[in-house]
């Protein structure tokens, strides 16, 4: 299993190959969500030590995944901001 990178997944963001499963998604669950290694191998149907490498990619390129992550949430932003809303409230 190893890292990969492909512009027409996932935008070119890191990824266990053979999936659609970020190295983001992996570090959000473990890192962010507090949950297992194993775990999170479970939920995404990916071996232990595919988590293991993502992690590993995740703290060997902590600048490069929070640059991703910024730009992520920028976009977030920018769809909220453009995002149709009612013009008054229901009550």
């Amino acid at each position: 299993m190893t890292i990969t990178r492909d512009e027409d997944v996932l935008g070119g963001e890191p990824r266990i190959d053979g999936t659609r499963i970020g190295v983001r998604h992996v570090a959000a669950r473990v890192i962010e969500g507090g949950q297992s290694p194993a775990a999170v191998a479970d939920q995404f149907d990916v071996s232990l030590a595919a988590v293991y490498e993502a992690l590993s990619y995740y703290y060997e390129h902590v600048a490069e995944m929070r640059e991703y992550e910024q730009t992520n949430e920028a976009a977030f932003d920018e769809v909220r901001k453009t995002s149709l809303k009612p013009k008054e409230t229901v009550k």
